[in-house]
């Protein structure tokens, strides 16, 4: 099977199509199952992104690449002195 990948946005909403089907009383597996996700990937999704918006995402978003860039600068700095 082949494997998707899913924007960050993507999976903001497909999140919350499956917490709706909690809602409605669906176990987890069967709400996985309709958005066409993994119960596994459903918990890492939650673990990662659970109880964030989209302005928060945005937020997250530009963290990770200002880290990213400073890792990127530090690393360069290392290969300089040595």
């Amino acid at each position: 099977m082949a494997r998707k990948r899913y924007s960050d946005e993507d999976v903001l909403k497909l999140l919350r199509e499956i917490e709706l089907k909690l809602a409605d009383r669906d176990d987890v597996r069967t709400g996985c199952r309709l958005v066409g996700v993994s119960d596994a990937t459903y918990y890492n999704w939650r673990r990662r992104f659970g109880g964030i918006g989209k302005s928060q995402l945005s937020e997250l978003r530009g963290l990770e690449r200002e880290n990213a860039r400073l890792k990127s600068s530090r690393d360069r700095g290392r290969d300089a002195a040595a």
